[in-house]
């Protein structure tokens, strides 16, 4: 029964893991401006930072219940669907679109779903290198710290990895690309990494709160059996 809890488990946190890296990757070419905050700003930042909240999560709880190779396994699988979603979104630009009124163009198609190779190139290159980043830190912290100081490993990870996430993505999706300029690839990198780390530190109360979902789920069933045994 245990291990049955324990595989369901995975599944619900590798389903939630990658259905919002997945819709990451693929929001990610939207660029909005932030702010101005104070007298700063504005500054620009891609949406695809909107989702990432609940992939530090079930990355961090993936990590503590399931080791460093649930993750990697894990995230060689999130990195193979990211490109099969991008190869569909090729071969559905290629169909043309029926003509109707009110009907989805193939401009308006193409111009939301048709990203360039250098974002999927960057999309999916700033993924793997950030979680193998956040796995290794991972462990470090917690070969530190034992059981104790869960913020210190989940929120440390996320803050160092993912300054590697937003400017590897950044970098060869747009500045290589063309699409940015030095200057703007440097704010906005520093932008993006900006918006995560505080989203990572407010998200450290929702890690405490899934630990303790996770212990009452998965050790619920041993505990009714030693309760049934102490009553007989």
């Amino acid at each position: 029964m245990f291990e049955n809890r324990k595989s369901t488990l995975y599944v619900i946190l590798a389903g939630i893991f990658i259905t919002n890296a997945i819709v990451a990757e693929l929001i990610g070419g939207k660029l909005i401006f932030l702010g101005p905050v104070g007298n700063f700003g504005p500054y620009l930042m891609s949406i695809g930072v909107v989702p990432w909240p609940v992939v530090f999560v079930t990355t961090d709880l993936i990590n503590e219940y399931f080791g460093r190779k649930g993750v990697q396994r894990l995230s060689v699988i999130t990195a193979g669907l990211i490109a099969y979603c991008f190869v569909l979104l090729f071969f559905a630009m290629m169909i043309p679109a029926a003509k109707g009124p009110g009907w989805v163009t193939d401009a308006q198609f193409d111009a939301v779903f048709g990203q360039s190779q250098w974002i999927i190139v960057g999309s999916i290159t700033a993924f793997i290198a950030s979680q193998i980043i956040d796995v290794t830190m991972f462990h470090f912290f917690k070969g530190l710290t034992g059981e104790k100081m869960i913020w210190l490993r989940s929120t440390g990870s996320t803050v160092i990895s993912q300054l590697f996430d937003s400017f590897i993505v950044l970098g060869i999706a747009f500045y290589l690309s063309g699409k940015m300029t030095f200057s703007e690839y440097i704010t906005s990198g520093f932008t993006n990494y900006t918006v995560k780390l505080v989203i990572a530190v407010m998200m450290t109360p929702f890690i405490y709160l899934g630990h303790w979902l996770i212990e009452k789920y998965i050790h619920e069933h041993d505990r009714k059996k030693q309760l049934a045994n102490n009553g007989q």
